[in-house]
């Protein structure tokens, strides 16, 4: 299908120019998912779908509009484009809304990020449902007396996406997704249920994990939690869990965007240069890993994406900042967002980090939370275990731990040796000292 969308693309283009534009770009995508759910051993959800759409993004006369339609027939596309600049004539004018300039287009990789599973196609209804039965049943068979419910599922994707610059800039990808999930809710303490879940996330059939296993974890993870309780108020080492990282990273990577620096809502806004976070923290942002659930050649925009390292031993390297932000701020644009985000690992488990710190918490979910992308604070409910002398000794839930990130980060002393594989933000298990846990 690459030849069709890109002449549609191109197309398109061509329409608008007719239509008035002075330079506009444009994306076809088209995606195809299926997911099979099962509850107590039946199907409970089958679904196919296929979309497609078409973005337009217009540049006329010092004005910007994106928009977009689902029906490629071209006797609509013409209206919808014409339509589309002639809405876009009565936006207000932005000095600052242009086309990248080509320069940023060039020194694209040529490396094949094998993003796309070539035995997609061979992916059976049967064989999702084999994947999907081994998965349930391997969680109950583990919950045992213990389950109230389980809730199993596979879904995979297959997209591919045209994109086109009325400037010179055009590129295509393909890509595909297997995710496995599993939720069970097991008996507790008198009236209380634990919930857990676990899941697994390939881009290859070849390579998709041993649905059991999934299910088993999924069971193993809800059955700990069980019996947990809060803890009196402590400050003490935490560990977060490397699956779980995100949620409080995510606070800190928001505050390097583009929007947020620009528009003085970011804590770290004047940062860049200085440490903000303890040696122990570094943060790479790699686009060209071989498989990635974040890898591209090109971003949103179409400029060249490259390796960059954003947070190097806790000073500030850099912002995540497009084109149009870059010339709001006069700076040189970086990438608009994460693409795979890399925190390296170091070379201890977490089960030999926590023999050393002795007594601590690991923290394997959070309920709730928030993050003040302007002054840096934030606050996430946290569940996980208590240990000591490196052996979990009691479920801890309906505890708090709020701190500002500036001082967060220089608490940051290992990372464990255990990335997660299941994400673009493929980070380790993080260690932080002294941290303030709140409980009763």
């Amino acid at each position: 299908m690459k030849k069709d969308m890109m002449e549609l693309c191109a197309w398109v283009i061509d329409q608008a120019k007719k239509a008035g534009a002075n330079d506009s770009r444009t994306r076809f995508s088209r995606t195809r998912s299926v997911e099979i759910g099962y509850r107590e051993r039946k199907p409970e959800t089958i679904t196919e779908a296929t979309s497609q759409s078409v973005v337009l993004q217009l540049f006329v006369d010092g004005r910007y509009s994106s928009q977009s339609t689902a029906d490629l027939r071209k006797t609509a596309l013409t209206d919808f484009v014409s339509g589309a600049v002639a809405m876009t004539r009565l936006i207000a004018k932005d000095q600052f809304r242009s086309l990248p300039d080509p320069k940023y287009y060039a020194g694209r990789a040529t490396i094949d990020l094998k993003l796309n599973d070539a035995d997609y196609q061979k992916w059976s209804p049967e064989q999702r449902h084999q994947v999907v039965k081994a998965l349930e049943n391997a969680c109950l068979e583990a919950g045992g007396q213990s389950v109230i419910s389980v809730e199993a599922s596979t879904r995979d994707y297959f997209s591919e996406q045209a994109a086109m610059a009325s400037n010179g800039c055009d590129g295509y990808q393909e890509t595909t997704d297997y995710v496995l999930v599993a939720g069970m809710t097991a008996k507790d303490e008198g009236d209380r249920r634990a919930s857990g879940y676990d899941y697994a996330v390939s881009r290859y059939v070849k390579s998709f994990p041993d649905p059991a296993a999934v299910g088993r974890s999924a069971a193993q993870r809800t059955l700990a939690m069980r019996g947990g309780k809060k803890l009196k108020t402590e400050t003490l080492p935490i560990i977060l869990e490397n699956r779980g990282v995100s949620r409080i990273l995510g606070g800190l990577i928001s505050a390097m965007s583009g929007p947020n620096v620009q528009q003085k809502r970011s804590f770290v806004m004047d940062k860049k240069g200085q440490k903000i976070g303890s040696d122990a923290l570094t943060i790479i942002d790699d686009p060209h890993l071989v498989g990635g659930f974040g890898s591209a050649l090109y971003d949103n925009e179409g400029m060249a994406t490259r390796k960059r390292t954003f947070i190097e031993a806790g000073v500030l390297k850099d912002f995540y900042i497009d084109w149009y932000y870059s010339r709001k701020l006069g700076c040189e644009p970086t990438v608009g967002g994460p693409t795979n985000l890399v925190i390296p690992p170091g070379k201890r488990s977490i089960e030999q980090i926590m023999k050393d710190l002795g007594r601590g918490i690991l923290v394997n979910d959070f309920i709730g939370g928030n993050s003040n992308s302007t002054t840096g604070d934030f606050s996430v409910g946290i569940s996980g275990f208590l240990f000591e002398n490196g052996k979990p000794t009691q479920t801890v839930a309906e505890m708090n731990v709020a701190d500002n990130h500036l001082k967060f980060w220089g608490k940051l002393v290992e990372a464990g040796n255990d990335p997660w594989p299941y994400s673009a933000w493929m980070t380790p298990s993080l260690v932080f000292k002294d941290v303030v846990v709140s409980g009763v």
